[in-house]
Parts: structure tokens; sequence; C-alpha cells
């Protein structure tokens, strides 16, 4: 099904509401560099842990959990569900301690920390690390699925030249509006995003392809609904086509190491980047450890559950995609099961998605 005036309204609807919003909050921003940067320390648990969960909500994230799903079933989100133990370390011994620190900045923090060459070294090379290399990077996936996105959906529209408005006008309102409105952008993107999700993951579930078949139960098989990994004695033959299997070392080290050793975007155990920055703006340091637990509960429980339905219908319906394409059965969903004016809506969604990673 092709997109209808009332799809294309409902996108550029979106995106007007987006650019009032930030500049709703371009006079804030403007007052002070700590206005700018960590809204003046005021934001309120509940809008600070959404803008943490909005920015790791990017367009490539549901593509990405569908595509492990259709792989090795739901378990195979254990890849990512087993940095949960860091962020829960994260809640609970430092989310104050960043609050206390009283700091613009995680950079600012090795200045408290360290002193001498060795620290002004660690800072320049954190910088030039993780604010270029690993931005490129993480751009990068998300404009790539943007990229898939507005190509299946959108045949007839330039993809290079849709990302590159919408790159314009995100870094148009928010290096206008500074953190506040990234923030209440980040928010309403959210709202946005969660919704057009879960209305595709209901429509997925009744369409007929599954329902005239007996549901999703009927059509896949067991192990595609298992939880958790299997833990076997030898390494599996195949990563794809199966449970989601580790051998006991592969077990010991996702519990015992992983979690701790290892830097994943959003999932910093301790916290950093965006996530402290989020942090530092909290009113108080118990709104910075409520923000972070919010963040906790919304990336890993709530959020992708509706990726998750969907991952399984791309399988049911679509079951001879190749594996490099089984992240883009989510789009092919989208077009099989969506009325005119709900395609629109979820365009939208992955628009907000995007923009609010862009954002921040």
């Amino acid at each position: 099904m092709s997109l209808t005036v009332l799809d294309y309204s409902v996108v550029a609807g979106y995106l007007l509401l987006s650019l009032l919003v930030g500049l709703r909050y371009s006079s804030k921003a403007s007052q002070s560099t700590s206005e700018f940067f960590l809204s003046g320390r005021k934001q309120p648990w509940w809008l600070a842990g959404t803008g943490m969960v909005a920015t790791t909500f990017a367009a490539d994230t549901p593509l990405a959990v569908a595509g492990l799903v259709a792989k090795n079933g739901i378990a195979g989100n254990w890849i990512w569900w087993s940095f949960v133990f860091g962020g829960m370390l994260t809640v609970f011994f430092f989310s104050r301690l960043w609050r206390r620190a009283q700091i613009l900045t995680d950079l600012e923090f090795i200045e408290l920390r360290y002193s001498g060459k060795a620290a002004g070294f660690l800072r320049g090379f954190k910088a030039i690390y993780f604010g270029l290399f690993m931005n490129v990077i993480i751009l990068g996936w998300v404009n790539l699925a943007m990229y898939k996105i507005v190509k299946i959906m959108i045949p007839s529209l330039n993809p290079e030249l849709a990302i590159l408005f919408c790159v314009l006008l995100t870094a148009f309102y928010s290096g206008l509006a500074g953190l506040w409105g990234v923030a209440v952008t980040d928010l309403v993107q959210f709202t946005i995003a969660m919704i057009g999700c879960i209305v595709l993951a209901v429509f997925a579930v009744q369409h007929p392809m599954i329902q005239n078949e007996g549901g999703l139960k009927h059509i896949l098989p067991d192990w595609m609904f298992s939880f958790l990994p299997k833990v076997v004695e030898t390494a599996p033959d195949s990563g794809i086509g199966g449970a989601f299997e580790l051998t006991l070392y592969s077990f010991v080290a996702f519990v015992g190491v992983q979690w701790w050793a290892s830097w994943y975007p959003g999932a910093e155990p301790g916290g950093g980047g965006y996530i402290a920055q989020r942090m530092m703006s909290a009113k108080d340091e118990k709104h910075s450890l409520f923000a972070t637990l919010w963040f906790i509960i919304a990336h890993y429980c709530v959020r992708p559950w509706p990726w998750i339905i969907v991952g399984l219908v791309s399988v049911a319906m679509f079951p001879m995609l190749p594996a490099s394409q089984k992240e883009d059965g989510f789009i092919y969903v989208m077009q099989a099961v969506l009325p005119s004016g709900f395609q629109g809506l979820l365009l939208a969604s992955f628009l907000a998605a995007y923009m609010s990673t862009l954002s921040t």
C-alpha cells in the first residue's frame, strides 16, 4: 500500500510540532551555559528519564530487535538485555553521585578525579574517540536505517535529501533550544514513536494472514517464544535459524564480565555520555536516581515488546527473507498490515526515533 495524502499530513504535522516545541524553549537556552547543556539542573525525573529512553530509541532499534527475533527468537535479545546489570549498578550506586558532582559534562569529571598531563591526555582522547569516532558510527547506524525506511516506504523520494532535511531541522531546533528543547521534543517524540509501534503490533497480530492460521503460536516453532537462551556444552553450529544458544563459558562471560567490561551507547557501566548529562540535569539526587530507574525499566522491560511482536509476525508473513534482510521484515510488515493514515503515523514514529537520537 502506498502512502496517501493523510499519511503525508501526519508526517508533516509531526515535523511542524517538533519545530514549534524546540523554538518554544530557545529563550531559556540562551540564558547561560548551564541552561543550554543541563536545563539549569531543573529537569524532573520523568522528563530526564524519558530523554534517556528516547535517545536510545533510534530508527535502527526496532529493525535491529526484529532482526534478532527473526534469527534467534525472543531469547536473541539477551545479547543486549545482558547490559541491564550495569544499568542497575548505575541506578543505585552512581546516579546520585553524578548529580552531586556539580559538573557540566562527563569529561569534567576527569578533571575532578585525575590531574597532570595524563589526565589532559585522557580528556582529549575521550573527547575525540567518543565525540567523533563513536558518534560517526552511531549516526551511521541510524542514517542507514532511516535510508532503508524511506527507500522502502517512499520509493519516489530521494532518501539522501530526506535525511539531510531531517538533520538540518534537528540541528536547527536543538542548537537554538539547548537541552530544554531537546528534552521536551524527546518526550513528544518518544510518545509518538511508542504509540506508533504499539499500533503496528496490534494490527500485525490481528492481520487475517496470522489469525486465519490460528495465531503466531500455531505458525511459528516453539523455540521462537523461548525467553531464556539455552546453555549448551559445545558452541552452536549456526547463529541463525534456531534458539539463541550459549556455551557455559559464554554464559558466565555475559553474566559476570560483559556488563561491566564493555561499552555500548546508553549502557555505560556507571553512566557516561548522554546518560550522565540527563542525570546531571535532574533537579536533585533523588530525581537523578528515579530518572535512571525509569530509563532502565522503560528501556529493557517496556519499549522492546511491540518490536518483538512485529519481529515474530515478520517471520510468519515473510518466512523466505534471507538472513541479511531479516531486519527489513519490520518495514514489510508495516506496509502489509497498516491502513491509510497509520502508515504515516509509523513513518512519523521512525522520524521521531531518528531525530531524538540526532538531537542528543
